[in-house]
């Protein structure tokens, strides 16, 4: 049997998943490619992770704690894309799928991080300090990827850097439930904050944004006072029995693909819990 999660709050999830339970079918949507970086830090007590919580007007996840992530882009499988470290080839092997796929799970997850809280995982060689994006003309860079005028490959050979593949890892693979009008095939990546930069959340998705202690976070969330998906919460689990920050960039061994599946909860409740399983 699977871990359990609760829907109750969670309203749209929950709705879509008690008519699922009641027999309703509806066409499952096509899963769209993301990429979601746990960016992490050492603390006071511990690592710390960069959390935001996406603004309640979201489609998807409104309200919920996230971690810096979205969709691919499909030119972040350009072949010019200035690149260094394991290639997309080595990544192929990991994450089991095509280089050229490969390289977009990676190259999203560079972007997603670097437009969503200005964290840029790319430098002007392959083992120097990495690029300073500081400052109202790197806020302009972030908004031309945002709305798609320019792309990464763009961006890097414009600023004459190249994608640094070695400091990010695999952590996890999640795909979203069938019952969901909005689905994502994710990859779950880690990366150490780097030193000369600085995380600040500037995205129109979300209300809030800092780093977070694991443990108080998941607190937050048994009392309900901070909502998170059950990938979020396994992911930020895992962070919370690190020792420190270095621990958690490390490859996962293993890499499933998990997909929740919804089950009818105790005394006859329409939807109380997903179960977790491996797709």
């Amino acid at each position: 049997m699977g871990r359990r999660f609760p829907l109750t709050t969670t309203p749209g999830i929950s709705d879509a998943a008690t008519r699922w339970l009641a027999g309703e079918r509806w066409d499952e949507a096509t899963p769209r490619r993301a990429s979601t970086v746990m960016l992490v830090r050492d603390g006071a007590g511990g690592p710390e992770v960069f959390m935001l919580r996406r603004v309640p007007a979201m489609e998807f996840a409104p309200s919920m704690m996230v971690f810096p992530g979205g969709g691919v882009d499909e030119r972040d499988g350009d072949p010019t894309l200035p690149w260094v470290g394991p290639s997309p080839t080595e990544w192929a092997r990991r994450l089991g799928c095509s280089p050229a796929e490969a390289q977009m799970f990676v190259a999203a997850a560079v972007r997603e991080v670097f437009e969503e809280c200005g964290v840029l995982l790319a430098g002007p060689s392959a083992d120097g300090p990495l690029a300073t994006v500081d400052g109202p003309e790197w806020l302009g860079v972030r908004r031309a990827l945002v709305e798609r005028r320019v792309s990464l490959d763009d961006v890097l050979h414009d600023k004459g850097l190249v994608l640094r593949s070695d400091l990010v890892v695999a952590k996890a693979h999640w795909l979203t439930p069938v019952f969901e009008p909005r689905r994502y095939n994710t990859w779950f990546f880690a990366a150490l904050m780097p030193e000369q930069q600085v995380a600040d959340g500037e995205t129109t998705e979300a209300d809030h944004a800092d780093w977070f202690v694991p443990s108080e976070l998941l607190r937050a969330y048994a009392a309900g006072s901070a909502l998170m998906l059950p990938p979020t919460v396994v992911c930020v689990e895992e962070i919370a029995d690190a020792r420190c920050a270095a621990d958690v960039v490390v490859h996962s061994d293993v890499l499933p693909l998990v997909m929740p599946q919804v089950v009818s909860g105790p005394e006859g409740a329409a939807i109380e819990v997903v179960e977790v399983v491996e797709a």
